[in-house]
């Protein structure tokens, strides 16, 4: 089987399709580029399947590479036989591949090996024959300085057989079926730490159980951590007698003296060998699912953080929210630079409202402010109230911004090195202000783990993790595309193509040149090659540039194009562009060219009529309902607006304006059955709740979207 065969057979994609897709990303073609400006030689995929593609290939490459090691280990052990190695090297499943070398597996000394020292593997032949009778009398032929009693050879032989068994790939690979069919997870209270304050987070799992095939991933995820934690003790089965029924019929035929010597085997072998053996598989097996399902999640999520609204270059003063430390306020101009950093006090115990108001007035007139970034933390609300109480001599939009991961950018060498005269609670602050302005150009300098938009993110695969969100912000990095002249290192490192060390030279570039000002300038940063070039180009945008193509997503290698319709139809080409009566006059057949299709000249001239057009939405100022402070002022059946935090697999947490988060249930989102949370709604969704129940003590409210 070839790679274009083992992926096409698990994805509904033409071999040619598969094939180019391959050969593209060999030559170190990025996702963002392949599926921006390579439609025509793909066959329009996109990024998900061009993604799945160079998956499945890693996946048959780690198989070869596993096979051949297999094979190799055999070889030298001389016990591969020719239908082995046409077994191993036709399977293309990992798991029968691992099967079958099981029996050839180094391990360290089993009772087996230790029986088969004394003498006793023809015992355990004549036994599995089946066909042997007074095996008291034979196994007496056994008897030596290391076997001393009859009962001593039969245990020996028994213990041979249950490795037999165990190494038997029909009955691994059909007890493997029961338990995933079958399987139940249950989980019970370690007594000693029940009544633990922290354990009642957990109390759902002291007595527990449900069927592994159906657990949803936050559960099995929850009770796994409650496991590692100490709480919980789980474990997986299956109905034992079912078990070992199977496992008799597979391998009895006959009902006399060796049948029964069979069966203590397989009891044995059941209990020491297969059922731990498989119950950890089929453990691994959801974990692994349960894991990929947490990180669709997470990472649908983190998209939809990272393309949220932008409010522009504006003028911001932002707002580190705080009461006995007061207030952290800076203004920035409209790139997102330092002006000027103050602490106010309108909050107790020092309650000095006056002052603070005289001084923010102040700061908003002098550097000609337009917007107010409040962070969503500590006195969030109170200073949310204390601002709108604030005679303005012009409006002023005020917005409450999440600061998830603030501290950890305000304490990071990026935040450092952006900052270095000025302490942690200014760079916060400043965060703050840029995430309004730019969601997306801010939030790529904190580690995706710690923005808070997660499910159990640190009880997952991180190698994965770090993999699927790296590959989330640069698919939202490229998406919208950057600014070349004003990108930070960080923002940069995303681009297709570039990389943290690239980004680094292209920073240097910059400081030292100055703006670019044509895109055909990055050639000219250290190690900077036409492959790299041709990968990025397209994803950056210099505004005022000499050809106004640079300030928009057509890439370079279409400029001749472009050109070209200009001239046709008596044009040039800053003419063109936005011109869309006569882009729409444009015949795109009369363009194909070696290169690029008529998908690609489509998309061209889509661009044209909006270039440089960012893909997210503006934002929105939102108010919370005034009479919400705290947790104390809701009440069952309050409707209050709201704006989603986070989602889950089993529901979304809306924000309320207070320091809790409310939940709503899957249940709760709508009437009727719903599958996928994310079908219902969206991260940052302005929304209308109703409050259903208030735990103080625990901090908890239940919300409802059914009103």
């Amino acid at each position: 089987m070839t790679s274009i065969e083992f992926i096409q057979k698990q994805l509904n994609i033409s071999s040619k399709s598969i094939a180019n897709t391959l050969k593209l990303l060999s030559e170190d073609c990025t996702v963002p580029f392949i599926s921006r400006y390579r439609k025509d030689v793909t066959g329009n995929l996109d990024e998900v399947q061009i993604e799945q593609i160079a998956k499945l290939n890693r996946q048959f490459e780690e198989i070869v590479k596993r096979k051949e090691s297999i094979l190799k280990s055999i070889e030298e052990q001389n016990a591969l036989t020719e239908d082995l190695q046409q077994r191993i090297e036709s399977s293309f499943d990992l798991q029968e591949i691992e099967d079958l070398y099981l029996p050839f597996k180094k391990r360290k000394k089993t009772k087996a090996d230790a029986a088969k020292e004394k003498g006793l593997e023809p015992l355990a032949k004549i036994i599995m024959s089946q066909k042997a009778h007074d095996l008291e009398s034979l196994a007496s032929k056994y008897l030596n300085g290391t076997v001393a009693s009859e009962e001593q050879a039969l245990q020996g032989a028994r213990d041979i057989i249950a490795e037999w068994i165990n190494e038997n790939m029909y009955v691994r690979k059909n007890l493997r079926r029961l338990f995933q069919r079958k399987a139940v997870i249950t989980s019970k209270v370690v007594k000693a730490k029940k009544d633990e304050e922290t354990a009642q987070k957990f109390s759902q799992y002291f007595d527990w159980e449900e069927n592994v095939n159906r657990i949803p991933s936050h559960r099995l995820l929850a009770m796994l951590r409650a496991e590692t934690e100490g709480f919980v003790k789980t474990n997986i089965g299956i109905d034992k007698d079912e078990a070992l029924e199977f496992i008799e019929n597979a391998i009895l035929k006959s009902d006399n003296e060796c049948a029964e010597q069979i069966a203590l085997a397989i009891k044995d072998a059941y209990k020491r060998l297969l059922e731990p053996a498989i119950s950890n598989e089929i453990l691994q097996e959801a974990k692994d699912k349960a894991d990929k399902k947490a990180i669709e999640i997470f990472s649908d999520n983190l998209r939809q953080l990272l393309l949220a609204p932008p409010l522009g270059e504006k003028r911001i003063l932002s707002i580190d929210p705080g009461f006995k430390s007061g207030c952290k306020v800076v203004c920035l101009d409209e790139k997102g630079d330092l002006l000027h950093n103050e602490t106010i006090y309108p909050h107790a115990p020092q309650n000095e409202s006056g002052m603070a108001m005289k001084k923010i007035r102040s700061m908003v007139n002098a550097y000609n402010i337009q917007a107010i970034s409040i962070g969503n933390g500590t006195a969030s609300r109170e200073t949310e109230f204390f601002i709108k109480k604030i005679g303005f001599d012009k409006p002023i939009q005020v917005f409450v911004v999440s600061e998830a991961g603030a501290s950890v950018y305000s304490a990071s060498k990026i935040a450092r090195d952006e900052f270095p005269s000025f302490d942690v609670t200014v760079r916060g602050a400043v965060s703050i202000g840029r995430r309004l302005s730019d969601p997306l150009a801010e939030l790529v300098k904190i580690d995706a783990k710690s923005i808070g938009v997660g499910q159990y993110q640190h009880d997952v695969d991180q190698t994965l993790l770090k993999s699927e969100l790296d590959s989330t912000v640069m698919k939202c990095v490229n998406a919208v595309g950057i600014n070349l002249n004003t990108a930070s290192k960080s923002l940069l490192s995303y681009v297709s193509g570039i990389g943290e060390k690239m980004a680094e030279n292209i920073v240097n570039y910059r400081s030292e040149n100055g703006a670019f000002e044509d895109r055909k300038q990055l050639k000219k940063v250290p190690r900077l090659g036409e492959k790299v070039y041709q990968q990025a180009a397209a994803f950056v945008r210099i505004s005022h540039a000499k050809n106004p193509l640079d300030n928009s997503a057509v890439h370079p290698e279409a400029y001749g194009i472009v050109e070209k319709m200009a001239k046709d139809l008596g044009l040039k080409t800053e003419e063109l562009i936005s011109n869309k009566e006569k882009i729409a006059a444009i015949q795109p057949e009369k363009y194909i060219t070696d290169t690029i299709g008529i998908i690609g000249i489509k998309d061209i001239l889509k661009e044209l009529e909006k270039p440089g057009l960012d893909p997210r939405k503006a934002t929105k100022v939102f108010e919370f309902d005034p009479n919400v402070k705290k947790i104390s002022d809701l009440k069952p059946g309050m409707i209050l607006p709201g704006i989603i935090n986070n989602i889950t697999a089993f529901g979304c947490f809306v924000d309320l304006g207070i320091k809790e988060s409310g939940l709503v249930h899957i249940s709760q989102l709508k009437e009727g059955f719903v599958s996928d949370v994310n079908e219902v709604v969206k991260l940052h969704q302005h929304v209308q709740v109703k409050v259903t129940e208030v735990d103080e003590a625990r901090k908890r409210i239940q919300l409802t979207m059914i009103l």
